[in-house]
């Protein structure tokens, strides 16, 4: 990490951020096509410890920690994601068609605040190309698939009820075997189209009453804005009571500009999008633990996204009520060795605090 930190990052921090992005896929995808590159990076990178293993929704994870939805949009790099010590990797977000995304410039670098700012608008290759290259792959941890509506475009008429949640079940339909769990992201802040759709809690019921026709195989999180507070929390069980398939949990980037950040606001006036990193952790975590409070906790589960660093980072949203966490902008800031130090760290404070398993500080910090 000192390494990257020193020498790699500031050459990189000179560059385009999207087309880094762009060349860091395009190496890993070769990477992955390398069996003995995947096995090499996984040496290199992977913290085995029995005490990190944890079994969230049916499934079996090596470390609680994951890869976030929106590095690898189209599940192009999957084989050397998997082999960098995630306990699992999350694809996408993955619409019906394929979809541009919105125009460029779409991403850009807050150093001051160990942040970004994404404005991709969900560029991605579309769900039946998605599975096609999905189907054959049998990777070593756990695949999540996240699924959104598609994005036609800043131009594009806006698209009817009907349409909106026609789009999820197509893709659902083509996805749901190729996976070990699907996402349904409601509340993406980089669209025009749809971003405020499931904020009437009758869409969201709509949408899985229609869901519940196909036969879906697998665990289901629903992705949701952490904004509005306990009473969205509160709406938000209410749509899934009685849904057999929702199993779980997970908060999007906000929209908006955190208070919090120390970039000058000259420097944002012409970067449009969400804020990534540092400065949405307190508001996630906030989120976190209201949700866990009030789910029930024998049927649901939580994955913790933002703001994730170190292992301190991820020990703090597993004892607000996370049973899985995941990261993204870390590996900008700290390089792919960071998911091996949080790894490291989470077994050191398992140990200091005197636990057995990972899983048995889930929701520590909400006990009375």
């Amino acid at each position: 990490m000192n390494a990257y930190r020193t020498l790699l990052r500031p050459l990189l921090f000179r560059l385009d951020p999207e087309w880094v992005h762009d060349r860091a896929i395009q190496s890993c995808e070769a990477a992955g096509r390398v069996p003995g590159v995947c096995r090499l990076m996984s040496a290199w990178y992977a913290f085995p410890d029995p005490r990190l293993e944890t079994e969230v929704c049916g499934i079996r994870f090596a470390n609680p920690l994951g890869l976030a939805a929106g590095y690898d949009k189209s599940g192009r790099a999957v084989r050397a994601m998997a082999a960098m010590g995630f306990g699992h990797v999350e694809i996408g977000s993955v619409s019906a068609d394929p979809s541009d995304g919105n125009p460029k410039p779409r991403l850009w670098r807050l150093p001051r605040d160990r942040a970004i700012i994404v404005h991709y608008g969900l560029p991605n290759d579309g769900a039946e190309a998605v599975a096609a290259r999905l189907a054959p792959q049998r990777l070593p941890v756990p695949l999540g698939i996240n699924i959104v509506k598609t994005n036609r475009g800043i131009d594009a008429p806006p698209d009817s009820d009907d349409e909106t949640i026609g789009d999820y079940l197509r893709s659902v339909a083509a996805l749901n075997d190729v996976g070990d769990y699907l996402t349904l992201n409601l509340s993406c802040p980089n669209t025009e189209m749809g971003r405020n759709f499931f904020a009437d809690p009758a869409n969201t019921t709509r949408l899985l009453a229609a869901l519940g026709d196909l036969d879906i195989r697998c665990p289901v999180f629903l992705k949701v804005s952490p904004a509005g507070g306990v009473r969205a929390i509160e709406e938000l069980l209410a749509a899934v009571e009685g849904v057999s398939f929702v199993s779980g949990f997970a908060f999007n980037l906000p929209s908006g500009r955190p208070e919090t950040l120390k970039t000058p606001p000259h420097l944002l006036e012409s970067k449009p999008g969400a804020v990534s990193g540092k400065p949405v952790e307190g508001m996630i975590n906030e989120a976190i633990h209201e949700l866990y409070r009030r789910m029930d906790r024998h049927r649901y589960r939580i994955i913790g996204i933002g703001g994730v660093f170190s292992a301190d980072d991820a020990y703090r949203k597993i004892q607000l009520g996370a049973s899985l966490v995941q990261l993204m902008t870390a590996m900008i800031y700290e390089g792919p060795g960071v998911i091996r130090a949080i790894n490291r760290g989470l077994c050191g404070l398992l140990e200091r605090d005197g636990f057995a398993s990972i899983s048995d500080t889930v929701g520590t910090a909400n006990t009375p």
